[in-house]
């Protein structure tokens, strides 16, 4: 990508916040979740990514980050579309780390389509098994691993609450995650873990020249935020790691929002 995305490698400072703890980052290798998993690691924490097979390249470059913050790092491959592929990477993190306590779901399809005649049942099918079906299984896959004290994170968008008219089936996946956060952290209320959701605007992230833009929109994006820019994800990571971290022990249930002054609705 050019200009190339800054994920903290150069610049993240950590501070011990996650000392001790081992967490589970889907879509490590590269946005977002490359940029918490850096910032985890350089907080103390150990660190399992999940990633797709021809993502290997990007993702050995954040476990070398991982290693290099003096943290356990475990790399999994694999698609999340695939449930038994989901909870096999579940019980591999937990093995590898010897325990599991913040998990980050984070991993999403993004594809623009002008038009919803042009937009197939196998996108709409993959957008969904991505974004929505895929933290199901691994959030029940992880909750009988899940203590008192333990987090879980969920990437949302601003798309949940703006839906842009080219991101139709996208946009709704992200409502959902929406209402997983807020559903499940009732649930989970009583046993003492924390569910929450992050719900960034335009993050620089390989999401967007990858089909997640239209071209046109793609030369402008970020712009139209009061900021002026896209975000970078160096610039959210530090909001995964407060969510994950004791400082917000009384925050569930609640969507987080980072979106260059546009607000999350």
């Amino acid at each position: 990508m050019v200009p190339r995305p800054d994920h903290g490698e150069t610049s993240y400072k950590g501070s011990g916040r996650l000392a001790g703890r081992k967490a589970l980052i889907t879509g490590g290798d590269s946005g977002i979740g490359r940029a918490a998993a850096i910032a985890y690691a350089r907080e103390g924490a150990d660190v399992a990514i999940g990633y797709l097979p021809f993502e290997e390249s990007d993702a050995l470059e954040v476990i070398g980050l991982i290693r290099e913050a003096g943290r356990k790092a475990v790399a999994i491959s694999g698609d999340i579309r695939d449930q038994a592929f989901c909870e096999g990477m579940v019980e591999t993190a937990v093995r590898e780390l010897g325990g599991l306590d913040i998990l980050v779901n984070n991993a999403g399809a993004q594809q623009a389509v002008v038009d919803l005649a042009d937009l197939t049942a196998e996108q709409f099918d993959t957008t969904f098994k991505t974004n929505v079906y895929a933290p199901f299984w691994i959030t029940k896959a992880a909750l009988p691993h899940l203590k008192p004290g333990s987090t879980i994170i969920i990437t949302a968008s601003v798309q949940a609450f703006n839906p842009s008219p080219v991101l139709f089936d996208y946009s709704q996946t992200k409502a959902a995650n929406v209402a997983f956060a807020k559903s499940l952290a009732k649930q989970l209320g009583p046993k003492g873990i924390r569910v929450n959701a992050v719900a960034p605007g335009p993050f620089w992230t390989a999401l967007q020249p990858s089909g997640g833009q239209t071209p046109d929109r793609l030369v402008t994006f970020g712009t139209e935020t009061p900021l002026g820019r896209p975000g970078q994800p160096a610039e959210i990571a530090p909001l995964y790691v407060t969510l994950a971290s004791a400082e917000a022990s009384y925050s569930s249930g609640q969507v987080f929002g980072a979106s260059g002054g546009t607000g999350v609705d």
